[in-house]
């Protein structure tokens, strides 16, 4: 608890904002939320319409200890606020060759679905799985839960690890030799392609594996081997659902901050960042002391943290006289993740062959990626994501209906597209595609939308202030991608802080809440330094 609270400014409600609010609070400061939406939550938002309710954002809860802890930390119990569900079969895929493979929560029936691919694979899924449980307790400390250092600072914590294990004893038990090869593996310069095609020989196997870069926005052929430890933490946890749909989540924090004492205002949109002066004559930076809002408010406060766009904020957020160009230039230069184009759509039937979580695969996985990437343009062959939240939870839609999140990448904005152009076509090649696997009879899909919205890579901008549209922030594609995300620190403006998935360490519910519990951590130690 810090002996005497600070005025804390919070630009953004998102999950990583609400984060960063709540342990501000817990460590006595006064925090101010501003967002410039109706409701709290950011990309994890609502839609309800005649009946059905649409979460519009992540979909799948990993990690449950991080929001567990988050409630701990403040006195509280997560259950008393959410409930959350375990989902037995975390995805079904689809294939195009006509196989169906269900991914069990239970370890033992997962090894036994790949064996029925490929009977040596059974076996190579425990190896790897044993595998991404090394790189995991070898890169989880220095890349998740601490702020991003110098090369130096990493290096330390990796030694360390060699060393003597965490401190919270994971990894303390394994030899020496098993540690400091989990370090190189976490280091290793292969991708996140190549290191699963070292494990199994199934093509459906390789492909599944692939697909968790598309969990940060990236390529799972120029993604490094590290994020391989994002399987690894669904595996060992399994997925999990909150009663209520994903947005119960974001309830469930709004709830938190205020029982707190945070100061939670809506509809109200920052102009600028107010910056004191820089001192010519110094060698110190100037530093952020409050927020003027597009009503023509000038809030004041002793730190300001910024949950939105890190590229966003330098460029919109930051006056002309304080924006250091070589910085935003570097920042704009750093590659956006994907985006998405959405479909939700609610039906007057069900389909009951399609689990929670759907995964149909196309036939070409390289070919997505490179118009992903390299063209840039909506992809003609995609993999689709269906959701259908109504399989564990029948409140989300009418009865005999579904709500289905049906989610396909797209490339980040780009002038060479014009989406208002291009949606209405897309959203048809979309349901043509459905209606082509022979596994569940999606046929007559269309006939059955009573209701329906889409969401494209201009929305992501225009709601969110998103990087080019970008879901995750930044990619990761690259060897040096964890080590070239912003870090939660402003580098030209003290006192100002970045929180979510375009800081460190990352995109997805777990991460921009760790993030949160960073920048707390820097405030505290920064503002009472």
């Amino acid at each position: 608890m810090s002996e005497q609270g600070r005025e804390i400014i919070v630009i953004g409600a998102g999950i990583g904002g609400l984060s960063a609010a709540i342990h501000l609070a817990i460590k006595g400061h006064c925090v101010h939320v501003l967002e410039r939406q109706a409701q709290v939550g950011g990309k994890l938002n609502l839609i309800e319409k005649e009946g059905f309710a649409f979460d519009t954002g992540p979909s799948l809860v990993t990690m449950p200890h991080v929001l567990r802890e988050l409630f701990v930390v403040a006195g509280r119990r997560l259950e008393d606020y959410l409930e959350l569900i375990p989902l037995e079969v975390t995805c079904r895929y689809f294939y195009r060759d006509g196989v169906v493979f269900n991914a069990w929560r239970d370890r033992e029936c997962l090894a036994q679905e790949f064996a029925r691919l490929n009977p040596e694979d059974g076996e190579a899924f425990r190896r790897f799985f044993e595998h991404t449980r090394s790189i995991y307790e070898a890169a989880a400390d220095p890349f998740l839960y601490h702020s991003l250092g110098s090369p130096l600072n990493i290096v330390r914590t990796f030694w360390h690890y060699v060393l003597k294990g965490h401190k919270s004893g994971a990894g303390a038990d394994e030899p020496l030799s098993r540690r400091w090869r989990a370090v190189m593996a976490a280091l290793s310069s292969r991708t996140l392609d190549q290191e699963v095609r070292r494990f199994f020989q199934d093509e459906h196997a390789r492909q599944l594996f692939a697909r968790y870069a598309t969990y940060n926005g990236s390529s799972p052929y120029q993604v490094a081997a590290v994020y391989s430890l994002i399987p690894y933490v669904e595996l060992a946890d399994g997925g999990w659902y909150p009663r209520g749909g994903m947005y119960s989540i974001s309830r469930a924090l709004e709830q938190l901050a205020r029982e707190l004492g945070v100061t939670l205002e809506t509809n109200c949109e920052v102009e600028r960042i107010q910056v004191s002066e820089r001192r010519k004559l110094t060698r110190l930076r100037p530093e952020a002391r409050g927020v003027v809002l597009v009503d023509g408010r000038v809030l004041h406060c002793d730190a300001v943290v910024a949950n939105s766009d890190v590229v966003t904020t330098h460029s919109q957020l930051l006056s002309p006289a304080v924006r250091n160009q070589a910085t935003l230039r570097k920042l704009t230069k750093l590659e956006p993740s994907c985006s998405g184009f959405v479909l939700l759509l609610g039906t007057d039937k069900t389909y009951p062959d399609l689990e929670h979580h759907n995964i149909f695969f196309s036939d070409d996985y390289q070919a997505e990626f490179a118009d992903l990437f390299e063209k840039r343009v909506p992809i003609q062959n995609p993999t689709i994501y269906i959701c259908a939240t109504t399989r564990t939870d029948p409140t989300q839609a009418p009865a005999g209906g579904e709500n289905l999140f049906i989610l396909v990448n797209a490339p980040y904005l780009t002038e060479a597209i014009d989406w208002q152009r291009e949606a209405p076509a897309y959203r048809e090649r979309i349901l043509d595609l459905l209606a082509s696997y022979e596994q569940v009879d999606l046929s007559d899909l269309r006939e059955h939308i009573v209701c329906e919205e889409m969401l494209t890579p201009e929305d992501f901008w225009q709601k969110y202030g998103s990087n080019a549209g970008s879901i995750y922030g930044l990619s990761s594609n690259g060897r040096m991608a964890p080590f070239t995300r912003p870090g939660n620190c402003s580098p030209e403006v003290e006192r100002l802080y970045f929180v979510g998935g375009s800081a460190h360490p990352g995109g997805s519910i777990p991460l921009v809440m760790l993030s949160g519990r960073i920048v707390a951590e820097l405030v505290d130690e920064r503002v009472n330094g």
